[in-house]
C-alpha cells in the first residue's frame, strides 16, 4: 500500500510508514551532524550543512507534506520563525489582509512590517460577514492571511470562500491552522495556497519543544523564496526537535480526538451558566460559525474555547488563579489543560475582551475539568 492511500491516523501512527533499510529500526534515527562529506568527485549529495537541511528534519517534512496533501513542507525552529520567514517574501508597498483578532505575535509582526518596511496591512473583523471581501484590493493584495478558528474568540472563517476571494484578487491565501491540525482541517484541499502551524502546539502536543511548519500546495516562486529565506535567516529546526516533533505527531489523532470531546463537554456545561456571559466555542449550535466549522472540519470542533466571565478583567483573573487542574499558563495544544487571561498576555494592543479566559483543553477526564472550573467560579 502506498503512503498516499493511508489515512492521516495510520500515516502518523507509523511515523510516515518508516522502517530503516540498514537496521530495520521502526523509529527514525536522530542525525545530529551539522556538516556532511562530499563524494570522491567532490560532489554534494543530498545534504551539505544542517542550516540548509538535515535527514531527521527532511523525514518530518515528508510526513507533514503527506499529512497536508502538500507538494512540500518546511519545518522551522519556532512558529514565529515560520511566520517571519513567510512574510519576508512580501515586498515594500505590497498589501496584506489579516483578521483584526488573531495570534498577537503575528499581528505585531505585521504592524512592524507596516511601520518599518512599508508593507500595507488591512485588518478585518472576522465576525462580520463580507469583511474579508471588503478588505481585499484586487490587483493590489499580495497575501490574505487568515486563522480558523480565530484565536481567541474562535470566530470561524470559511476557508473555501476565502480562497476564492484571494484567487479573484490575485493574492495568495495562507491559513494559520494551528488550532485545527490536519487530522480535522485540510486547508489546502479547501483551496488554501499555504498552511501554517505553530507545531509547538497540537502537532508536537507535549509542551516540550518549539517548532513551526509551512506547507504549500505548489512549490512556486514564492515558495522557493521561503526556502532560501529559511537558510539565510537560520530558522531550520534542530535534529533533536525534529525527532521529538515526529514522536509527538504519532499520537496526534488520539490526543486531538480526546481533547475536542472534552472541550465540547465543557462548552455545553457552561453555556448559559450564571456568572458566565458567553461561551465561545464553534461546537455549540448557538455559535454563528457552527455550520461552517461543521462542514470544513468534519464535525470536530477543536479543543480551544473561551469563557467571558461576569465582573470584568479582575473577576476573570481571579478565576484563572483559583483553578487546581487547569494550569494558569500561556500556550495551547499540550496534553495538560491550560487557562489564561488573554488580554494580560497580549498586552496594551490587545483587541480581545477584558473578561475573556482562554482554555486549552487537555486529555484529562472531562468531569474533573468541569468540577475544577466550577470550584474556581464559585
Amino acid at each position: 500500500m502506498k503512503t498516499n492511500d493511508l489515512s492521516p491516523d495510520t500515516l502518523l501512527a507509523q511515523g510516515g510508514h518508516f522502517v530503516d533499510r540498514e537496521t530495520g529500526a521502526v523509529v527514525p534515527p536522530i542525525h545530529s551532524a551539522t556538516t556532511y562529506a562530499r563524494n570522491s568527485r567532490y560532489e554534494v549529495a543530498d545534504y551539505i550543512y544542517s542550516r540548509n537541511a538535515n535527514p531527521t528534519g527532511a523525514h518530518v517534512e515528508h510526513v507533514l507534506a503527506k499529512l497536508e496533501g502538500a507538494e512540500e513542507a518546511l519545518a522551522f525552529s519556532s512558529g514565529m520563525a515560520a511566520v517571519a520567514t513567510f512574510f519576508d517574501t512580501v515586498g515594500t508597498g505590497e498589501h496584506v489582509v489579516a483578521p483584526r483578532v488573531m495570534y498577537h505575535g503575528a499581528a505585531d509582526l505585521l504592524r512592524r512590517l507596516a511601520d518599518r518596511r512599508g508593507v500595507e496591512v488591512s485588518f478585518f473583523d472576522a465576525s462580520e460577514p463580507g469583511a474579508l471581501e471588503a478588505a481585499v484590493r484586487p490587483g493590489r493584495t499580495s497575501v490574505v492571511w487568515i486563522e480558523t478558528c480565530v484565536n481567541p474568540t474562535w470566530d470561524v472563517i470559511d476557508v473555501r470562500a476565502a480562497a476564492e476571494t484571494a484567487r479573484n484578487a490575485g493574492a495568495v491565501l495562507a491559513v494559520d491552522a494551528t488550532a485545527t491540525p490536519p487530522v480535522t482541517l485540510r486547508a489546502l484541499e479547501l483551496g488554501a495556497d499555504v498552511v501554517f502551524h505553530s507545531a509547538t502546539k497540537y502537532l508536537a502536543g507535549h509542551s516540550d519543544l518549539l517548532a513551526g511548519v509551512l506547507a504549500t500546495r505548489s512549490a512556486d516562486e514564492r515558495w522557493h523564496e521561503v526556502k532560501a529565506a529559511r537558510t539565510r535567516m537560520g530558522g531550520m529546526l534542530g535534529a533533536f526537535e525534529a525527532w521529538l516533533l515526529l514522536r509527538g505527531m504519532r499520537t496526534l489523532h488520539l490526543r486531538y480526538e480526546r481533547q475536542a470531546a472534552n472541550a465540547l463537554a465543557i462548552a455545553r456545561h457552561f453555556e448559559g451558566r450564571a456568572g458566565i456571559e458567553a461561551v465561545l466555542y464553534p461546537g455549540l449550535e448557538s455559535h454563528a460559525g457552527h455550520e461552517i466549522a461543521k462542514r470544513q472540519t468534519a464535525g470536530s470542533f477543536g479543543a480551544m474555547l473561551s469563557l467571558l466571565v461576569e465582573g470584568g478583567a479582575e473577576a476573570a483573573k481571579r478565576v484563572a488563579t483559583r483553578t487546581r487542574l487547569f494550569v494558569p499558563a500561556t500556550s495551547l495544544g499540550g496534553v495538560e489543560s491550560l487557562i489564561e487571561h488573554r488580554a494580560s498576555v497580549e498586552g496594551p494592543l490587545s483587541t480581545v475582551p477584558a473578561n475573556l479566559l482562554r482554555l486549552s483543553v487537555g486529555i484529562e477526564r472531562a468531569d474533573e475539568l468541569i468540577a475544577d472550573l466550577e470550584q474556581a467560579l464559585a
